[in-house]
This record gives C-alpha cells, sequence and structure tokens, in this order.
C-alpha cells in the first residue's frame, strides 16, 4: 500500500481508556511507530492532545463507537484533521484482535489514505440536531400522554371525543380540567366552556360528560395532564432555542421550504441532519446513500435478491417519508406525479421512499447551486423514452412482439 502521509495516529477508543498509535517516516519507507493509552477523562484527552502535538501528528483517525468518540472529537477537532471511521469498513484479521493492533491497523489505514470519513457537521449544526431530535421524542412522548387520557375517557364513559374533535384544543381542555375537577356542569356552564361551533351542540356534550368517573380516574388524569403540559413548555423552550440557532441558516431554511410537503419544522431536522455545506459530499447520490434512501443493491448469479434500503440516518430518513407523504397530495405538482407513477407500479411504502429519495437530492442541489425550486408540473418526466420502453418489456413479457413505428398527431 502506498502511504500519503508522514504523521498521522490511529485512535482505538473506549468508556475508560485510547490507545493512541502515532507512525511517522518517509512515505517511500516502512513507518516507525509509537504507542501510548491515555484515559478519557479531560486531563487524560489534553495529555493525548499535547502527545500528539509534539510528534507532529497532522492526521488523526478513530473509530465511530458509540457516543465515546466525541469527547475525543471535541478536544482535538481544533488542532488536527480527525477522520471518523465506519467500524464495519475498517475491521481487522480476525484472530489478532488487541487495542494496540487495532490502534496500529487504523493508523496504517489513514497512512495509506484507505478510510472512507464519515460526515461530522459543525459544533452549531451537531447543537441543531441534538435540539431537533430531542423535540421530535418530545413530541411523541405528548402523544403518548394524550392517548392516556382518551384510555382513561372511554373506561370512565365520557364520550367527549364523539362530538369535539380536537380534545386538546381549547374547549376541550376546558371541558377536560371540568372534568378531572369533579365539577358537576350545567348546561349554560358547558355553552361558557365552548367555543365557536361546539355552542351548538351543548345537548350532546351534556349527554357525553354523563359517565361513572371516579377518583382514580380524575387523580390519573390529573397526572397525565400535567405531565403534558410540562412537556409543551419543554417544546415551547426548544423551539426558541431552535430558532436562534436557524438564524445564520435562514436562507437555507428558506430554499428548503420552497419545496411542497416541507414546513419550517421539517426544513429545520433536514438541515440539522445534513448540514449547510454540500461539498462534504461528493454528489446527491452519495448523500442518498448515506441517508438510507438508495435502493439496495444485493445480486448474485444475475438474480436480485433484495432492494431494501440500508439504516442510513433515521432521523432524515423519518422526516423526509413524511414530507413525501405531504407532497404526495399537492395537486399538480412533479412529486405528486413522481408518487402516483411509483404507487401504480410498486405500492405505497415503495413510493414514499422513492419520493423522499427525490426529495433529498433535490435538496443538495438546492443548497449546493444555492437556487429556490422550480416547480416542473404534473406532467414532468425526466426521460420520456423510459415509459416507452418499460411498456414494451410489460407487453414482451406477455409472449408479443413489439413494432414502433412513427406516428404524426394531428390536432382537430
Amino acid at each position: 500500500m502506498d502511504a500519503i502521509i508522514e504523521r498521522c495516529a490511529g485512535l482505538d477508543v473506549h468508556q475508560e481508556t485510547v490507545v493512541a498509535c502515532v507512525m511517522y517516516g518517509p512515505l517511500d519507507r516502512k513507518p516507525k511507530q509509537d504507542t501510548q493509552t491515555f484515559p478519557t477523562t479531560t486531563k487524560g484527552l489534553l495529555a493525548l492532545h499535547d502527545w500528539l502535538l509534539q510528534w507532529e501528528c497532522t492526521h488523526v483517525a478513530m473509530e465511530s463507537s458509540g457516543v465515546y468518540w466525541k469527547p475525543v472529537w471535541n478536544i482535538l477537532e481544533d488542532s488536527f484533521t480527525l477522520v471518523l471511521a465506519n467500524a464495519q469498513r475498517i475491521k481487522n484479521v480476525p484472530g489478532r484482535k488487541t487495542d494496540v493492533n487495532d490502534a496500529a491497523w487504523i493508523a496504517q489505514l489513514l497512512r495509506c489514505g484507505l478510510i472512507t470519513p464519515s460526515f461530522v457537521p459543525p459544533e452549531d449544526i451537531r447543537d441543531l440536531r441534538d435540539l431537533t431530535r430531542y423535540r421530535r421524542r418530545l413530541l411523541g412522548h405528548a402523544t403518548s400522554e394524550k392517548n392516556r387520557i382518551h384510555k382513561i375517557l372511554q373506561d370512565a364513559n365520557i364520550k367527549l371525543t364523539t362530538y369535539v374533535s380536537d380534545l386538546f384544543g381549547v374547549s376541550g381542555r376546558a371541558l377536560l380540567e371540568a372534568v378531572i375537577n369533579g365539577e358537576v356542569l350545567t348546561a349554560e356552564q358547558v355553552r361558557d366552556l365552548v367555543k365557536t361551533s361546539l355552542k351548538r351542540k351543548v345537548p350532546e356534550l351534556l349527554d357525553a360528560l354523563n359517565g361513572r368517573v371516579r377518583k382514580h380516574h380524575r387523580r390519573m388524569m390529573r397526572m397525565h395532564m400535567d405531565h403534558l403540559l410540562y412537556i409543551e413548555n419543554q417544546i415551547a423552550e426548544l423551539e426558541q432555542e431552535i430558532d436562534r440557532l436557524l438564524q445564520p441558516y435562514r436562507e437555507s431554511v428558506t430554499l428548503i421550504q420552497t419545496i411542497p410537503g416541507i414546513k419550517e419544522d421539517a426544513a429545520a431536522v433536514i438541515l440539522a441532519e445534513i448540514g449547510n455545506d454540500m461539498s462534504c459530499f461528493p454528489s446527491d447520490a452519495h448523500l442518498a446513500s448515506w441517508g438510507g434512501l438508495s435502493p439496495g443493491n444485493n445480486e448474485s448469479a444475475g438474480k436480485k435478491k433484495s432492494t431494501r434500503t440500508t439504516k442510513g440516518n433515521k432521523s432524515l430518513k423519518a422526516v423526509l417519508c413524511q414530507a413525501a407523504w405531504a407532497a404526495s397530495k399537492t395537486k399538480g405538482t412533479r412529486l405528486a406525479s413522481f408518487f402516483y407513477r411509483v404507487q401504480k407500479r410498486r405500492g405505497q411504502k415503495k413510493a414514499t421512499m422513492a419520493t423522499a429519495h427525490l426529495l433529498l437530492r433535490i435538496i443538495y442541489h438546492m443548497l449546493q447551486d444555492r437556487v429556490p425550486y422550480q416547480e416542473l408540473g404534473w406532467e414532468y418526466v425526466p426521460n420520456p423514452t423510459r415509459g416507452v420502453e418499460y411498456w414494451i418489456r410489460k407487453i414482451e413479457s406477455q409472449g408479443f412482439t413489439v413494432q414502433l413505428e412513427p406516428h404524426e398527431i394531428t390536432s382537430t
């Protein structure tokens, strides 16, 4: 293997220790190496930093082992060119696994330029990513608490959801508070609590509120409601912080929002996951593969065994699938047309994933060229001949022969 880096280091990172191996020497000769173990405390990582500086290392590589690599990265990223390696792609020969051998193997691969670096966004994007992912978790917790309250209401035979479409709107919450407090409501009191068109349903609401609510039900609903209010306050604080971190990237968020089906929350998540600098990805196909949205390729003996996508980035995949589903409901757009063309042949799930794949590739070019989304219309097809070829294959598979002849279309 030809060397391309004169002084580099490989790190084998664990929870308690970091084994560092430095390789140095002329590129046309066998390198020399030195190995040392450091603790993962801040003091130990600073000692590792100084030790690498003494050896005049320029590049440092490590495996993405859980979350243990993150503190090492945070301390070293300002002084060295760091490379985060996928552990599955740099496995050593079986039977020779020790911490020292692992560190030396990583250093050897790095010296020869054989490690494909994983994408690690800058610090502010990493902070934004933490916030958007936590917001998604809290939204899930809030939905769980709402479902628990729904369950208790059914257990107590309170049929509010029959007449109130949004139980956690202004009117629904007012009625819920009355139920939790054990109030006996009259028609006038119900009319004062509800808003808009619900005022016409006061008799039905009185019947719906006539259940068998025990003290246990009220206590449980109070606990769920208090927790729900706490979660909603946390979400509001998160959204303020997310908005603050998005200020330097407001232009990019606005560009992403020009795509049908993507609103501000989804645009913030997409930007937090893929970053603002598209030069980190060689092409849109690389970005789609990194996100886990490219179709799988498993072929042997001329037979395709599977087209399942890889795991990729779960948060990015989830928000893009939601955006793809929303885009499929838009009228007269290229994305909706693409969705239904694929759905007709492959089904709804594959159509959603294919549209998410298309969305991500569009976003890549938008952020790279700094241009807004351009709607091409329902009739747009990237390669019109592909549709003809599909039907030719379809007809020939039934045992027929197809011969194409030019045909002039005359307007009437």
